[in-house]
């Protein structure tokens, strides 16, 4: 992908660059993806329980679900370039933090009540500012894309997004052969660089209005479908992440070692597939509307398919294709946000939909598992229900064919 040239990276006017705001949300999410693929062999060593090991992962939702709009509020009033420097910055300390408790943690071996406390609040500090680096982007993009190009833009984030996905485990996987701490270590200089980026290569941009900021309220009857789409998207991939590794030991009847490598596998797939997907999806130029219903449906048919699977491969073909479908999904209902309100709106708008894909990370692990305790199947079909609905959701009378 020729970045230089694609006018949706880099707008005809010159007035955005969106190659600094695609390293930085790579680079952001690897960061954020290791200590997922890490936190099970540490919080055994610290002596954690399962569940505390759970919620230092959760924690960082619930602080993006509280903190989305606020940062998205502040953009509206400070401009897209601050929010991002000091969203970058402030995840690059909290980062650091991290790594040292970790490393200081491995070494002398606290108490767990001491670990959890640790790691819930370097973990509620990342969360904080890790926020406002997709408020910032999808802001900045409805700020100075034109609306027919702005699902192409959101797309490429998307894919940078995927990127970050899969190579953060991958990476961290390699690394920790070496020690538990070192993958923390490099990671630590990921967010330092995206901040460095953004600080160097992210040039000043005007506000797209030129007077107050508006409110705008999650009941705005302009955002009811985003912010639908955000939260059952979101709320269907958490939960495909949570149930797959159990769905491996319990349905596959897998060893515990060989349902870990089945489970690692099919999230990788994830990864692929969403990159494949949207990077298709910049070819395509689709409406907004229809890469919902398209990419729902698909994704609906990939986790049904996956309710019946009785092999690994069978399972992994079908979360290729649920993730494919989710990759036309993810940048529709930004693009669609953006493109339903007011210049004024964009920043509040954009912190709308990161609360709304908050709050489905969160609700989608505890969903997921409560409902896996009726059935292994179960997760998969509530799942594709759900995003049907989402996808045949009637359009608005002036937008049917």
């Amino acid at each position: 992908m020729n970045v230089a040239k694609d006018p949706a990276l880099l707008t005809p006017a010159n007035t955005l660059d969106m190659r600094p705001l695609l390293l930085a949300n790579m680079a952001c999410t690897m960061s954020m993806m290791a200590f997922v693929a890490l936190i099970g062999p540490i919080s055994r060593l610290l002596g954690m329980a399962t569940w505390q090991a759970g919620a230092a992962v959760t924690v960082a939702g619930v602080v993006w679900v509280l903190l989305a709009r606020p940062w998205g509020r502040l953009s509206d009033r400070l401009g897209r370039r601050r929010i991002l420097l000091l969203g970058s910055a402030g995840f690059t300390l909290a980062y650091w933090l991290l790594c040292l408790f970790v490393e200081g943690a491995l070494r002398w071996l606290p108490g767990a009540g001491l670990a959890f406390f640790g790691l819930m609040l370097a973990r509620g500090c990342i969360g904080a500012f890790y926020a406002a680096i997709p408020v910032g982007c999808n802001a900045l993009i409805a700020d100075h894309v034109e609306p027919q190009r702005r699902a192409r833009a959101m797309a490429s984030l998307g894919a940078a997004n995927a990127v970050g996905l899969v190579v953060g485990p991958a990476l961290a996987a390699v690394l920790a052969q070496h020690s538990l701490s070192l993958p923390f270590h490099v990671m630590s200089l990921l967010p330092a660089s995206a901040f460095l980026v953004l600080l160097f290569k992210l040039k000043p941009q005007p506000l797209a209005q030129s007077h107050a900021p508006s409110p705008v309220r999650l009941s705005d009857p302009r955002l009811r479908r985003p912010l639908l789409v955000a939260f059952s998207a979101m709320l269907s991939v958490t939960v495909s992440q949570i149930v797959v590794g159990f769905f491996a030991l319990d349905r596959l009847q897998l060893a515990p070692t060989d349902a870990a490598q089945a489970a690692g596998i099919a999230l990788t797939t994830v990864g692929v597939a969403l990159i494949l997907s949207q990077v298709l999806l910049r070819q395509l130029e689709w409406p907004p509307l229809k890469m919902i219903r398209v990419g729902a449906s698909v994704s609906a048919l990939g986790f049904a398919c996956g309710a019946a699977a009785t092999t690994a491969p069978w399972l992994w073909s079908c979360y290729f294709v649920a993730a494919a479908g989710m990759g036309f999904v993810f940048p529709a209902f930004s693009a669609l946000a953006a493109n339903a309100m007011q210049a004024s709106e964009q920043g509040a708008t954009a912190g709308s939909i990161g609360a709304a894909q908050g709050m489905g990370a969160v609700i989608g692990p505890l969903a997921g598992t409560l409902v896996y305790a009726l059935d292994p199947r179960l997760p998969f079909l509530a799942v594709a229900v759900l995003l049907l609905l989402v996808g045949l959701w009637p359009l608005p009378r002036d937008q049917r064919a």
